[in-house]
């Protein structure tokens, strides 16, 4: 099929090779070769100085190390004969700098041809990890792997996008959910089908009785400060709700610990003037709607704390970037049932039991939340997100019988 790709921009492979795509065989899934690439790209990115600036791409590096996906790679070794199930054509989130990099290393390793768009905001992130892949593509040992991948950017064109998803097999979509719908303009061939990360909400909830006895709260608070202010909030895992457990008066005492030491942490934040904006429009509209809220007096404009009365059904839509976090005082996590639907994707924790949290999500058989991980762990890639297993998503099972 004849393309006209001038508006798109290859930061790897030539658009030559991408013409002949429906033609290119897949791999097993954790293949050798995959590996091998993959723990070549772990070693240049760790090598390189620029890295040291980012953690999102060093955390990266870290997840394409040999023994990380010799220890995933064992996790499917018997679900029976599995490859690439072609062409994967990924549409990256515009406001996550490396999210495009581990979408495309859930569509290698299952084995895939795949075609990657980056965010048309420039990263610096997206930069480094692009001009590794780069170098390691220099290895002839890799040249098969190498000719299965492209990375490209260009501008929200429906035109580039529909020529793009009439080359795939699987279309991988992560963004809001008006931008699913516009990209689904966009035909696919007629056995192809969409993998969508949508629009979703997150939380995180303390025991205040076991956080008043933690000895290290800087470290909860660093690791809190990574799960919100590292992407301003802008990450659908990024709690906007707390939600607090135990006695009143250990309640006071861990709010008073926890915000403090949050406080502090974040003086190396910039607000930007614009969500500055968005944080008095959202109090503004949240009061309007709903009386019984109260507003925490902040100690700068980077913290904003809003004490609710009650966990309404909608308390989802009251969500802002840049410090913006709702407050609940519970009586038990059992509450959670008023407003966990479908929009809910990660619940952070701190002070809890594994075995807990497991009877609550058993005994309540929410519809929503995919993820309970502990505070700092929120923004770490799994190979199943939002409750798909990406490697069995991507592939294809062959039956011999």
């Amino acid at each position: 099929m004849q393309q006209n790709l001038n508006e798109i921009t290859f930061l790897f492979s030539e658009p030559g090779k991408l013409t002949s795509v429906r033609e290119m065989s897949p791999d097993d899934i954790f293949s050798n070769s995959i590996i091998a690439f993959l723990s070549a790209l772990s070693f240049e990115l760790i090598k390189s100085p620029k890295v040291r600036q980012y953690s999102d791409v060093a955390t990266f590096a870290f997840f394409c190390r040999k023994a990380n996906l010799m220890s995933l790679k064992r996790k499917y070794t018997d679900i029976g004969i599995r490859l690439g199930r072609g062409v994967v054509f990924h549409i990256a989130p515009s406001n996550v700098p490396v999210n495009f990099a581990y979408s495309m290393i859930a569509g290698i390793l299952s084995g895939n041809i795949n075609i990657v768009r980056v965010p048309s905001k420039l990263f610096e992130q997206v930069d480094i990890i692009c001009e590794a892949v780069t170098k390691v593509a220099q290895n002839h040992d890799f040249i098969e792997i190498t000719n299965r991948l492209f990375i490209v950017r260009y501008d929200r064109q429906n035109e580039a996008t529909s020529k793009l998803s009439s080359l795939c097999d699987v279309r991988v979509i992560w963004g809001g959910d008006d931008t699913i719908a516009q990209i689904r303009k966009s035909i696919l061939p007629a056995r192809s089908y969409d993998v969508t990360f949508a629009d979703r909400y997150s939380f995180a909830a303390i025991n205040a009785d076991k956080f008043i006895l933690e000895q290290n709260t800087n470290k909860i608070a660093e690791n809190f400060f990574n799960d919100t202010y590292l992407f301003d909030q802008n990450a659908c895992s990024a709690p906007r709700l707390i939600i607090w457990t135990g006695t009143n008066e250990n309640i006071m005492k861990a709010k008073e610990r926890f915000w403090s030491a949050i406080e502090l942490k974040i003086q190396q934040y910039e607000l930007s003037p614009a969500l500055s904006v968005d944080k008095l429009s959202t109090l503004y509209i949240q009061s309007q709607d709903k009386a019984e809220i109260k507003r925490e007096i902040p100690a700068n404009n980077k913290l904003w704390r809003i004490n609710v009365s009650e966990l309404t059904h909608d308390i989802d839509k009251y969500r802002c970037a840049g410090g913006y976090f709702l407050e609940y005082n519970a009586v038990s996590l059992k509450e959670l049932v008023k407003i966990v639907n479908r929009k809910y994707q990660t619940m952070a924790y701190y002070g809890y039991e594994k075995e807990e949290l497991s009877e609550l999500v058993k005994g309540l058989r929410f519809n929503g939340i995919d993820r309970i991980v502990p505070i700092g762990k929120t923004t770490d890639f799994g190979l199943i997100w939002d409750g798909f297993d990406l490697i069995k998503v991507l592939s294809r099972e062959c039956v011999i019988s």
